[in-house]
Parts: structure tokens; sequence; C-alpha cells
């Protein structure tokens, strides 16, 4: 049985698990609700001072290293350090060829902006391709790449460098769905990186030994260990030498990204998006990677029923900048589009058709979420009621789950 928060628009059938309080809020609208009304935030910054001033780095002349983009809360987190905190941060980026122009603007623009060293890695196009594929064909996700060369290259450099600290954002599973409360402090790890950031894949998954292993040997791409050096976390060993440890700001400062851009507009400069999105209203947010809200994010609709249009007003309901009525006009409008322009381009990019693209997306639908009637693919809306979201590509012995 399907439950909707009665305070945003999240589902109990999703990629996420939520719990529901008496009042049927949940546990990421709990989060929330504690963050805006019960932490003392000026406590929690001198906390994360004294974190820093405490574990003082004597190897480096690097403070820590921020994971940047270039989007609204890279430029937040590199304030937050570098101009409140009086820190020396290292900046490091994994570039996956497919910025916008206003993120690609933003992004080399931070170094002389915040006075800080930067380091921009950008692996072959041709690799680069080939994991785009990969991803899609194994999990429906071309942008796994870029989910591990964020949550891996910095790691590498630290540990090159020296450097025992990595300041993230926010927790992305604490923020969306209250996996873990304020109180936890929580903190990166290992396990976290490869069961949720990476979807319980890893680098060596997408090599052909690892295909073959999997026995998935019809998708072998050529890739090799030398082709994803940047993709292997550091060992244990390598890790606990330095006292490496990946923080979230979001523990010591209120974190409010529609504020964050707001700031970064103001005192750096920093663009938001100047078009229009074809599946959110939103033009602050993924600007470090075009297909993350377009082809990227359908095919998050095809998986799981929801999109950008979902995440987006949920945030923003949160952050009391909409009520949960204005947010259902903004899935009706957005959640389930095809982006044919941002589609188009990525099918061009790897050089797939769209009717292959259809049928490959199609293997990846959560019957929790979808079924099928007269050949097309049907699900409960938000607002009540069934609605028809497309023809079926399908292959038809593999429809049976989803006939009700």
């Amino acid at each position: 049985m399907k439950i909707y928060c009665k305070n945003c628009l999240y589902k109990t059938d999703t990629d996420m698990k939520l719990y529901f309080d008496e009042r049927g809020w949940c546990t990421g609208c709990q989060n929330s609700e504690i963050a805006r009304n019960e932490i003392n935030w000026d406590e929690r910054l001198e906390k994360l001072k004294k974190l820093f001033k405490e574990n003082k780095n004597k190897k480096s002349d690097y403070d820590l290293i921020i994971g940047v983009s270039g989007g609204k809360d890279s430029y937040f987190q590199t304030h937050l350090s570098k101009n409140i905190l009086g820190l020396n941060p290292l900046l490091v980026t994994y570039y996956g060829n497919n910025y916008t122009e206003e993120g690609e603007y933003n992004l080399r623009r931070m170094k002389d902006v915040f006075k800080c060293d930067h380091i921009i890695f950008k692996p072959e196009i041709e690799t680069l391709i080939k994991m785009n594929l990969l991803g899609f064909y194994i999990q429906g996700d071309m942008n796994w790449h870029n989910h591990c060369g964020i949550m891996t290259y910095p790691f590498q450099i630290a540990v090159r460098e020296k450097i025992n600290f990595i300041l993230w954002g926010e927790h992305g599973y604490m923020d969306r769905a209250g996996m873990f409360f304020y109180d936890d402090y929580v903190e990166f790890t290992k396990r976290h990186r490869k069961e949720h950031d990476l979807r319980g894949y890893d680098w060596y998954d997408f090599t052909d030994a690892g295909l073959e292993k999997m026995s998935k040997s019809n998708f072998k791409m050529g890739l090799s260990d030398e082709d994803l050096h940047w993709a292997k976390y550091p060992e244990d060993t390598e890790i606990a030498d330095i006292n490496l440890r990946g923080i979230y700001s979001q523990n010591y400062v209120y974190w409010d990204g529609v504020n964050n851009a707001k700031i970064s507009e103001k005192l750096y400069g920093w663009r938001k998006y100047q078009g229009d999105f074809q599946r959110t209203y939103r033009k602050i947010s993924n600007l470090d990677d075009m297909h993350e809200n377009g082809a990227h994010d359908y095919l998050k609709f095809v998986k799981f029923g929801y999109g950008r249009g979902t995440d987006h007003s949920t945030k923003d309901i949160r952050l009391g900048y909409m009520d949960r009525e204005e947010g259902i006009e903004m899935v009706k409008k957005y959640d389930h589009v095809k982006p044919t322009k941002d589609l188009n381009r990525w099918l061009n990019y790897v050089g797939m058709s769209e009717d292959k693209f259809d049928k490959i997306a199609d293997t990846f639908r959560d019957p929790r979420t979808w079924y099928i009637k007269n050949n097309k693919w049907f699900k409960e809306n938000l607002w009540g009621g069934e609605s028809s979201f497309g023809e079926v590509y399908l292959e038809k012995h593999l429809r049976d789950k989803f006939i009700r």
C-alpha cells in the first residue's frame, strides 16, 4: 500500500526507506523540522571550528579538500571554509564532460574568485562514453561514473597530499529520507559509498573481467584497470594513515540550497541557468551535468515514478518556499515529461537510437509503482486516481509482474 507524506511529496514505494510519525510526516520532513526549529546553529558552527582547530593538519599546507562541481553548494562550502572558518582548502573536481554553459563558467572561475588551488580531473572522452553506456545498460543510470568520480577522486588526492579532512555539503540520504538525524553527526564511510552512492557497484564491475564475473559479457567495452584508475577508492590503511575523515557541512550550518545560491550570486557572481529545463522549474541545481535534470532524471521517473519535479518541490516545501499544493502542481507539470532535446543530445553522444533507449529503460521499471493496461504504462497519482504514461516497450515475456 502506498503512503504519501502529509507534508512533502514522497511516498513509501520508492528507492528510499521512509518512516512516518503520528502526523503522517516522513523522516526527511521530521529532520527538516528539527533543523529549522530546534537546533542552535551558532553552537554547531563553533563545534565545526573546534573540530578543525583540534585536528589541525601538520602534514600538508592544505586544511581540507572540498569536492566541487562549481554549483551553488560548492561555492557556499568554499565560502564557509575560506571566509568564515579561515581555512585553506584545496578544491578538487571530477569533470564528467557534460557541463552546461553556466556550470562551466562557474567552475572555471572558482580558483580566482576564492584564491584557492583547484585540481580538475577529466577522464578520456572514449572512457566516459563507455561508462555512460555501461551505467545505463547495467543499472539504468548513465551518470554512475559521475557518482563514482565525485565520491572517489577527492579521496585519492587527499591520500596523495596527506590532507586529513574532506568537506561535503549535504548528506543526500539524510536530507531526502532522514536516514540519519542531526545528532548522529554522520560522516562519510566506505560502506555508504558502495551501498548507496554507487548503488552497490564499484569500478571493477565495469571492466571486461568484472562484467564477465557478473555474467554480463555481452556488455564488454574493453575497459581495463588502467582506464578506471580514477575510480579506485584508497585502501583502508591509506585512509587510516592520515586519519582521513569526510564530514558534512549540513551537520554544522543550516543547509538551504536556495539561500546558498543567493549568497553565491551576491558575493561571487555565480550564475544560475539562463534557459528552461524541461523537467524542473529550478534553475539553480545540477548545472554541472546537462543530463542530470533531463535524460538522467527521466530515467528516475521511468524506474520509480517520480523525478526532479518531486525532488525540488519537496526541498522547497521543507525549506518553507512552497506549500504542498504548489508542489503537486509542479509534479503534474514536470515529472512525466520526456526531455526530447536533452535525450537526443545524450543519444547522439553515445550513439544510440531512441527505440533502443526506450526498450532498455523499460527493463528497470519498479513493479511496486508501474502496471500495464492495454499496452500502456500506468501508475497511481499523488493527487489521486491513475494516469497512463506512455507505450510499453518491454518485451512480452518480461511483462507478467506488471499485470494486475
